[in-house]
């Protein structure tokens, strides 16, 4: 995927097992989305419909090339191939047209009153069925060419039908999650089942109510549901429980089942997933995920060969001998997959190796991150394999002796473990090793007179093996947390002991277990277990009191550290023209900056600045006032004076009130 097609071709000429690669039909692909692939039945021609533009391709297999190509007016939901070869096709679209082709191409169009899902044809009357977004099942019958009484059905919508090929019954799966059998000579129905209420299973987790997204029979009894909750459920038309309930665990809704009679298979797929399944056992066979989302499968009738409608221009082929013989149009391909297996290649990924920006880091090859020889593929880069060796041992030129020394030491541990091997203690967590050593021997001996059954060893756990062999599990005893941790761990084993130590005693004197032992009282008990709580209380406090001290000491050892560490003087540039005075001026000056001249210079001579005139480097300093001009100081004289007029009227005001409020008091 990394070469382009001039880089392709020209590893064809050169590559041998390029040039022995196989392209089993010439341009077998679609110019966008290919959405239904179905073999016509005298097995000479596959036919695949697609877009865009929406058109039907035409393959022929003893040509191993296309043989014509139509385009059409909208896009195809589903198509039958009506005879043998592709002289009679019948295409279901998407605008409620019905189109039938015949073998020059378009025969005749016509329209059917909802839109259509799905359809089925009925080979003995010459009737299409027709299911939708309707609760009516329309026919139109071939032979007399019109619309026949359609079947009234209780569903509000249909998604599949299918007819039986053996009794030719009619059954057509609802939105409902129901599945509807007709009788085509009765027009009558015959069976209903519930598929939704089936798919809830102790295993299964289903939200909302599942629909039928795919339904097949197989021979005269059997019949295969899927839904759009991703479970395929295979029942006997003769009980309305089903025989096996398989859910892809997807969650997406089942495209396509096949039956595989050979060995006993049912092929079922979902947009994800391809899943291959036994229908007796329900054990998987085998499964496959394409890169890109699957429209729909084929089974290439009495051979191992599936062939897949994909959301991506080119269709898949894959062959798997297991399941059946090739095609006799490529029976070549059985000899090769023998040569294949004689003569097992190794793939493109054994050439490179996968490496992580850390691995890079100790190899020293960082500095190759967005060259040509490191391709970035998830959370690391891909790199060639003969660079990796090379880097390996340049940057650890002894790593194959070290390598040859474990592996060496690794073969003496395993003899020596066929031997007769004493109680020793692992190489870490030895006190905890030797703790849970002891508890165990004394519940073994607790048990043994008890008659129960013995509890696992976590020493001999390969859950917790690790904790006993990686130096990076090592408990730390000089720990905050174990110091706190320690006294209640303590406290808690020596519980249990005088808790076995009592039960042996009881034991011993033949009382029952829920008996007090003579001469011990429960609030005895109480007490004691209140004293084992101020004990413990008091050994934190102690560990912390412990801990304090600890961290008094380190702070005063940094202090004194710090006093006879020397510092050295630092030196900084001043810039020409500019004077120093002290460090704290940087920031008054960058507040300085800010303002205006005006403002800056006022400050100054607030400050007293402005007083220095001449300075020991020798720098000159004017100092100046800013004069107001004649305009400012008349403008100034203007409002003083209007100022001095209001005042002197307010007092009037004032005055003439408190005389009038006078005169009617006297009044």
């Amino acid at each position: 995927q990394w070469l382009s097609d001039r880089k392709k071709r020209a590893l064809q000429k050169k590559d041998v097992d390029i040039r022995r690669r196989i392209e089993l039909i010439q341009d077998f692909e679609m110019p966008t989305v290919s959405t239904k692939i179905k073999v016509s039945r005298d097995g000479q021609y596959i036919m695949a419909v697609g877009t865009y533009k929406p058109r039907v391709r035409c393959f022929d297999t003893y040509q191993l090339s296309q043989k014509f190509e139509r385009c059409l007016d909208s896009e195809v939901v589903t198509f039958e191939i009506l005879s043998d070869d592709y002289s009679k096709i019948v295409f279901l679209q998407c605008g409620r047209f019905v189109e039938f082709h015949s073998q020059h191409g378009h025969y005749y169009k016509t329209r059917i009153p909802k839109f259509g899902r799905d359809f089925s044809y009925h080979y003995p009357s010459c009737d299409l069925y027709f299911v939708g977004a309707s609760s009516e099942v329309y026919r139109l019958n071939l032979e007399q060419g019109r619309f026949l009484n359609s079947l009234q059905t209780e569903a509000s919508e249909s998604n599949v039908c299918d007819i039986n090929p053996v009794h030719f019954l009619f059954a057509m799966g609802t939105a409902e999650g129901k599945v509807e059998c007709w009788d085509p000579r009765t027009r009558n129905r015959v069976g209903l089942l519930d598929c939704a209420l089936s798919t809830v299973t102790a295993d299964t987790e289903i939200e909302g109510l599942p629909s039928i997204s795919a339904l097949k029979f197989d021979g005269a009894l059997n019949m295969a549901v899927g839904t759009s909750t991703g479970q395929v459920l295979l029942y006997d038309l003769r009980s309305s429980n089903p025989l096996i309930v398989k859910d892809h665990h997807y969650g997406l809704p089942i495209k396509s089942i096949q039956f595989q009679h050979q060995l006993d298979l049912i092929i079922s797929a979902d947009s994800r997933i391809i899943k291959m399944w036994n229908k007796d056992t329900g054990k998987i066979f085998t499964s496959m995920e394409p890169e890109h989302d699957i429209n729909d499968v084929c089974l290439y009738p009495n051979s191992g060969m599936l062939m897949t409608a994909n959301e991506a221009p080119k269709m898949n082929i894959y062959y798997i001998p297991v399941l059946g013989p090739a095609p006799k149009w490529c029976s070549f391909l059985d000899n090769l997959t023998e040569e294949l297996e004689e003569n097992p290649e190794s793939t493109v990924y054994d050439d490179y190796k996968f490496v992580t920006r850390k691995d890079l880091e100790n190899l020293g090859l960082a500095h190759l991150i967005g060259s040509s020889l490191l391709r970035a593929y998830m959370h690391g880069f891909f790199m060639d394999i003969r660079l990796y060796h090379k880097a390996k041992m340049m940057a650890n030129p002894f790593a194959y002796e070290e390598y040859r020394r474990e592996k060496i030491r690794q073969k003496i541990e395993e003899t020596r473990a066929q031997r007769v091997q004493l109680k020793k203690l692992p190489k870490v967590n030895k006190e905890l090793a030797l703790k849970l050593i002891e508890e165990e021997g004394e519940e073994q001996q607790f048990s043994k007179k008890r008659k129960q059954k013995n509890l696992p060893s976590l020493l001999k756990d390969d859950r917790f093996k690790v904790m006993f062999e990686n130096p990076d599990f090592q408990v730390d005893e000089q720990s905050e947390e174990f110091r706190l941790l320690n006294p209640l761990v303590s406290k808690i084993s020596e519980k249990r002991k005088r808790k076995l130590k009592i039960l042996e005693e009881l034991e011993a004197q033949g009382l029952e277990e829920e008996e007090e032992p003579e001469g011990k009282a429960s609030d005895a008990e109480s007490s004691e277990s209140s004293d084992d709580e101020k004990g413990w209380v008091e050994e934190v406090r102690k560990q912390r009191k412990l801990l304090r001290q600890e961290e008094k000491l380190k702070r005063q050892e940094r202090l004194k550290e710090d006093q006879q560490t020397l510092l050295k003087p630092q030196f900084f540039e001043i810039k020409e023209g500019e004077e120093f005075r002290s460090f704290k001026d940087s920031a008054k000056k960058q507040k300085l900056m800010k303002k205006t001249l005006e403002d800056r210079l006022k400050l100054e001579e607030k400050l007293g600045t402005l007083n220095v005139s001449d300075t020991t480097v020798g720098s000159k300093q004017a100092t100046f006032k800013l004069k107001k001009s004649e305009q400012q100081r008349k403008q100034q004289e203007a409002e003083k004076r209007h100022r001095q007029e209001r005042k002197t009227l307010r007092r009037s005001a004032s005055h003439l009130k408190s005389r009038r409020g006078r005169g009617r008091l006297f009044h």
